[in-house]
């Protein structure tokens, strides 16, 4: 297998996928921007908003979401094309039926906030800026299946070409809803709701146009909507915990900063380098999903040394992405805050936290590919384990003890992320060196069949043939 092909391979699918990531990262920092510009309040309010969405909507629909990856992965690579339809329809169900749950949840969130110890005004800001986004919530259900869909058929563009659309058309209407309306943190929020409207736009009309980008499309008919359901829970469901344990810990720092001494400056700090952890998630995130399509496919197609091979690359590629992000954070420390904020005391954390965070990537990056190697394999139980143990048996204990027993402060709670994320990436590198890449294309096979043929017995299968 050459080197430099598998790059190029890699890269044809990564590449649109890190500028439609930096598309859709860019919105959030539009959002950061206009809050900031509403006041101190309002920019603490609509962090602490985001950190809440996140927790309880986001990273639950695109936890669910990647329950698609392997099926149709393994599936395309097997040139199984009837699995694909089949499986983007259960998922958009899936996906739009809890959505309507988590909707009733944001309704009234602001008793939540209060009981959890956050400031008044801060959780007054946060209930309105979640309450109108659970527009943005129902938009989400829809764009993550055909997202999947797309990605795991090597057609990534569309993506790209819709989101350039969509954040040309966030900042006029964040000034037109927060601005010009006089809506404030609410129009931030609406705004936010209309970009990935737009998006979902976008993509419908591309799919509607082009004669390939469905292809190939099975239709739809009521029994195989209503059988084989199976596949899709006993992956998603651990997908899903998967990416809500390690986005929960994120958010589980917002609030933790609403315990130190200054909850507003802790909080708009926190904000900001998370917003720029996500700037930073771009490159692995895209490699993630990549090598999971790649993977996947040799898997799918019986090609179980294509796949070691890919995932030896990715994850070599991902580990020099995350020392290019340390020594850049580093350099940047004294510049990168003022493009969010004048606060001196903000800018003051946010100064001494980013080579720490640097460093956090150095774990983050390979850590996070390797994470997309358990997708194309099907693995997602695996990458829950990994993440609990790290996350929350390791990393919150280092973050509390070093904040609030050791006095360390606002930086004691990335010091916790860097134990996170070095333990995730030690456990995640073990793993895929124990892994029998026969073995898993025989799972491949067996997973693809279990899709197609609507047998609901696929876990009891799986397990059977389990390392």
């Amino acid at each position: 297998m050459q080197v430099g092909a598998e790059v190029l391979s890699l890269g044809k699918i990564a590449g649109p996928i890190v500028m439609t990531t930096l598309l859709l990262n860019s919105r959030s920092s539009i959002s950061m921007l206009f809050l900031g510009h509403l006041g101190r309040t309002e920019l603490a309010g609509g962090s602490l908003a985001l950190g809440c969405a996140n927790i309880t909507g986001v990273s639950v629909i695109k936890g669910l979401a990647i329950g698609m990856d392997p099926i149709c992965g393994q599936a395309y690579g097997a040139k199984r094309f009837s699995v694909l339809s089949q499986i983007y329809q259960k998922a958009l169900c899936l996906l739009l039926l809890v959505s309507v749950f988590i909707s009733l949840f944001w309704l009234n969130t602001e008793p939540i906030f209060l009981r959890l110890g956050q400031h008044p005004d801060i959780s007054k800001v946060a209930n309105s800026y979640m309450l109108f986004s659970i527009p943005e919530l129902l938009a989400q259900a829809t764009l993550h299946p055909m997202r999947a869909f797309l990605r795991t058929q090597g057609r990534t563009s569309p993506l790209t070409i819709s989101a350039i659309f969509a954040v040309v058309l966030h900042l006029p209407i964040n000034y037109l809803f927060a601005i010009h309306l006089k809506l404030g943190v609410k129009g931030v929020a609406l705004a936010l709701a209309f970009n990935t409207l737009n998006m979902n736009l976008g993509l419908l009309i591309y799919v509607i146009v082009s004669k390939e980008a469905l292809k190939p499309w099975h239709g739809f008919t009521f029994y195989s909507f209503f059988h084989g359901w199976r596949p899709l829970l006993s992956l998603s469901v651990p997908s899903c915990i998967s990416v809500c344990l390690e986005w929960w810990w994120y958010e589980i720092m917002l609030f933790l900063c609403g315990l130190l001494g200054n909850p507003e400056i802790s909080i708009s700090a926190m904000g900001i380098l998370i917003q720029t952890t996500g700037i930073l998630y771009v490159f692995p995130f895209a490699m993630n999903c990549s090598l999971a399509t790649r993977v996947g496919h040799a898997l799918g197609a019986g090609q179980p040394s294509r796949a070691q091979w890919t995932a030896i690359i990715g994850i070599s590629m991902a580990f020099g992405f995350g020392l290019s992000a340390f020594v850049f954070m580093t350099a940047m420390k004294s510049i990168w805050g003022k493009l969010y904020t004048s606060e001196p005391q903000v800018l003051h954390l946010i100064s001494a936290t980013l080579p720490i965070l640097g460093l956090c990537e150095i774990g983050n990056s390979p850590q996070t590919s390797a994470c997309g190697v358990l997708t194309g394999t099907a693995r997602p139980k695996d990458g829950a384990r990994i993440n609990l143990c790290s996350f929350y048996l390791v990393g919150l204990p280092v973050a509390v003890l070093t904040t609030f027993k050791f006095k360390v402060g606002f930086k004691g709670l990335w010091f916790g992320l860097l134990a996170a994320q070095l333990s995730c990436l030690c456990m995640m590198i073990y793993t895929l060196m124990q892994t029998d890449w026969r073995h898993q294309a025989k799972r491949a096979a067996e997973l693809t069949m279990a899709a197609e043929d609507r047998n609901d017995d696929l876990e009891s299968n799986l397990i059977s043939n389990e390392q």
